[in-house]
């Protein structure tokens, strides 16, 4: 048996709205969410909050909303958290349909060794592709293994997964190499000013 969670969630429609009806809801433990696109009109939902949260972790998630017994496809678009306590306020969430494409952006993961001493610089941690909503890639790899001062890696020297197409700038920065600085050298060279002072007192005992 699978231990992924249903992407199958059941929602309740909202037909109460305000900062103080969606407390109650959280307090009851449901999140607010709001389902739009493809020329529908835009509809209010209350989630279940621990199965959905256990499911968002993934960066574009797909979920099956279920309301009054018929299955929506939705993309989720917006998850909108409390800065301090880190609670799910609001959800937004788009109407897809299988087959179609989406621009998403996707987690870019730098994997490899650079050439020996050499810095890795990442400018870029998500790069925009086009998808299809039912195959979105968990991420993408930009590989530096061996490469030099001054290497960089585009957008378009990504290698993207089978069906993916690059939406971004073909000219965005990812990743660029350089050597460590002589600041940050000749500070690796210069011991501590608590190990200089150790070392003339122990010259000083001998």
């Amino acid at each position: 048996m699978s231990n992924e969670p249903d992407h199958k969630v059941i929602a309740d429609v909202r037909e109460n709205f305000g900062k103080g009806f969606a407390r109650r809801l959280r307090a009851a433990g449901k999140i607010p969410a709001v389902i739009y696109g493809h020329g529908t009109e835009p509809v209010h939902v209350a989630l279940p909050g621990h199965q959905v949260a256990l499911l968002i972790r993934r960066a574009n998630a797909l979920l099956t909303i279920v309301i009054d017994g018929k299955d929506q496809l939705t993309l989720v678009k917006d998850v909108q958290k409390d800065p301090v306590h880190q609670i799910i306020e609001h959800i937004d969430l788009i109407v897809v349909k299988k087959g179609e494409k989406v621009q998403v952006d996707i987690p870019v993961t730098v994997v490899g060794e650079p050439a020996a001493g050499m810095n890795v610089n990442q400018h870029a941690v998500s790069v925009l592709l086009e998808v299809e909503a039912t195959h979105i890639p968990q991420g993408v790899e930009a590989d530096v293994e061996g490469l030099e001062e001054g290497a960089h890696i585009t957008a378009a020297d990504l290698s993207l997964p089978k069906g993916a197409s690059l939406a971004a700038d073909p000219e965005l920065l990812i990743v660029a190499i350089s050597a460590p600085s002589a600041a940050a050298e000749e500070t690796d060279a210069t011991p501590a000013e608590g190990e200089a002072l150790d070392t003339q007192a122990e010259e000083a005992a001998e």
